[in-house]
């Protein structure tokens, strides 16, 4: 029998070869495996942040600004493919598509560098024979050439400048084509650090439930949705409910034209609200950075 000193510093062994064991067990359970979306994923590496164990796990403002910043790499509905889980000291790495852009190799950085045309000889030898010169005209026509020689400094600049500039703009336009192909991932965060318990398949699906499709029934404690069954048929125009995490454009297809639109500051972020006429009521919509972040439902 371990004695009570043995035995803490026995289960610090041990703690790690269970978390090996149990990301084993994710791997064979998850990746390769085909899941649908239920929010729009941001092309970085980044991905979305879900603490599973706090009141809202999920920050929809900092998701909003990714979305914005790295553009979207797996809309809502569409299918990917897990390509990777990867278990750390405090997360879980939930990896789609090759888990996003901006992991050791991609090119992030959009600048392109260019030094400024240098002085040539002759305006070198110039500047220093305008030092040297003492004759009013004759220091007026050295001047005269040496002005012309840098204007026409400045004007290969300028035209550096435009190429690079184009340059540029090629670089920012792979990169976020990339980014689109990159893929995306969920990071599943701990604040006191992975617990063992939540290294099953069954916790990390009812952790993901609200976001992913896993294509099976979860134990999610809540009442079956009729717009998630295959059997059901398709809702009339403005019947079905948003949910957060959708897209502007996605809710306005959902929900129709919005009766009124507002605009207003919670800090440094722009919050619009829209205002959505629906059969069974009013549905009063906010957005950040162009994501449903929460919504209201109100009987006319």
């Amino acid at each position: 029998m371990l004695s009570a000193r043995v035995l803490p510093f026995a289960l610090c062994l041990l703690t790690p070869a269970l978390h090996a064991q149990s990301e084993v067990a994710l791997k064979e359970r998850f990746e390769g495996r085909p899941v649908t979306l239920k929010l729009a994923m941001p092309g970085t590496e980044d991905g979305v942040d879900i603490y599973p164990a706090a009141d809202k796990p999920l920050d929809y403002p900092r998701y909003a600004s990714r979305l914005k910043n790295s553009g979207t790499a797996i809309r809502s509905g569409e299918s990917a493919m897990v390509t990777k889980i990867k278990v750390k000291s405090s997360l879980i790495e939930f990896q789609l598509d090759g888990g996003g852009y901006g992991t050791m190799g991609d090119e992030t950085s959009s600048n392109v560098n260019v030094s400024s045309a240098p002085k040539t000889k002759r305006e070198q030898n110039l500047e220093g024979e305008l030092k040297r010169e003492t004759d009013p005209a004759k220091k007026r026509a050295i001047k005269e050439e040496l002005d012309g020689l840098r204007r026409g400094r400045e004007r290969e600049d300028a035209r550096n400048r435009a190429t690079v500039a184009e340059a540029e703009e090629h670089k920012k336009e792979n990169i976020r084509q990339r980014r689109v192909e990159g893929g995306s991932r969920f990071n599943l965060r701990y604040r006191e650090g992975v617990p063992q318990s939540a290294l099953t398949p069954e916790v990390v699906m009812l952790a993901l439930a609200e976001y992913v499709d896993f294509g099976e029934k979860t134990s999610v404690a809540a009442s079956p949705s009729p717009l998630n069954s295959p059997q059901a048929a398709p809702p009339a125009p403005g019947s079905r409910l948003p949910r957060k995490g959708m897209l502007l454009e996605e809710a306005d297809a959902l929900l129709g034209t919005p009766k009124t639109t507002s605009q207003r500051a919670e800090g440094k972020l722009k919050v619009l609200t829209r205002t959505y006429a629906m059969a069974s009521g009013r549905v009063t919509a906010e957005f950040v950075e162009g994501v449903l972040i929460r919504y209201t439902m109100t009987s006319d």
